[in-house]
């Protein structure tokens, strides 16, 4: 059985997973705002969430006040809103309503006490009213105080939510980025695919070890084991070999280096023995060396003819 050779069944998975990632892709831009391609970018602010509020707002009669913040910082930010910003704005208008808050209670408190002491008859609150309408403020003080824990309760959990929105939001535009880089590099991957394959049939002729069948694999995998547990043998036999090579390759070093040293005291004293025989044989004479060696072979010569000694 040979790998890569057989045909697949239906179509590569390659192909179905580029289709998987167009699919995809068209169902995100199918989700972004029509009036937008599918390109471009279209983030969700806080703007925009209160763009029908700010036109419903902008539709009603103005009404001039004395504050220092304008509705342009809302409907057109000169750098967009960032969580600093936002959170300045929201105290900032949290001081506005409270003292509007208070003007207005004063207000009506100044209204309700001209109009009981101007009107015919004149209004007159017994104690016993006045105790009733403290009981009931008292009550309506602790609805009020109720209602305001759980509004609180629901901005924090609006907080926390629009955090995860956001978190999620910033998720999904990354996501949609890179699937939408999916089909190229998929495009790119499966030419480099088809290249390696035209690379291995190519390669098939030079190199049909790669071509075996599953046994014959494993066992070309055993005897290429076999053989590196002998070699690693034998490495570990020339390791334990080596101190001692070592050390006879010193002493034959040292043996050489003593030959050297008398092979160059031989060449320096047969170098002045045939300078001192060019010199005295250009004279008639006969060097001192070569008259010893003449003696010494003529006694030699003497010696074996008389001990009958063949040579």
């Amino acid at each position: 059985m040979r790998r890569g050779n057989s045909p697949a069944k239906g179509s590569p998975p390659s192909q179905s997973l580029l289709r998987r990632a167009n699919t995809a892709l068209s169902q995100l831009q199918s989700l972004l705002p029509s009036s937008n391609p599918p390109d471009e970018e279209s983030p969700i602010t806080v703007i925009r969430l209160s763009a029908p509020i700010i036109s419903s707002a902008s539709a009603e009669p103005p009404v001039s006040r004395s504050s220092d913040v304008s509705n342009t910082s809302l409907t057109h930010p000169p750098s967009g809103p960032t969580p600093s910003s936002l959170e300045a704005d929201l105290l900032h208008y949290k001081e506005l309503f409270s003292k509007l808050r208070f003007s207005y209670v004063e207000q009506v408190t100044k209204e309700k006490f001209i109009r009981a002491i101007v009107g015919d008859p004149p209004l007159i609150v017994t104690p016993q009213e006045n105790a009733e309408l403290e009981d009931s403020n008292k009550i309506a003080k602790a609805e009020l105080k109720a209602l305001k824990s759980e509004v609180a309760g629901m901005v924090k959990d609006l907080e926390f939510r629009g955090r995860e929105l956001a978190k999620q939001y910033e998720r999904v535009q990354t996501e949609t980025a890179q699937l939408r880089e999916l089909p190229s590099k998929m495009e790119e991957l499966e030419r480099e695919i088809a290249r390696l394959k035209e690379e291995q049939q190519v390669g098939e002729g030079s190199r049909a070890e790669l071509n075996l069948p599953l046994a014959k694999t494993l066992q070309l995998v055993g005897g290429k084991k076999r053989q590196m547990q002998e070699l690693d043998r034998q490495l570990e036999q020339l390791r334990n070999q080596a101190p001692r090579k070592k050390k006879e390759m010193e002493r034959l070093q040292g043996e050489v280096a003593g030959l050297e040293q008398k092979r160059t005291n031989s060449m320096v004293a047969a170098k002045e023995a045939k300078r001192r025989k060019e010199d005295k044989g250009g004279r008639g004479g006969v060097d001192e060396l070569e008259a010893r060696g003449r003696w010494y072979r003529g006694s030699e010569a003497v010696l074996r003819g008389m001990l009958d000694i063949q040579g």
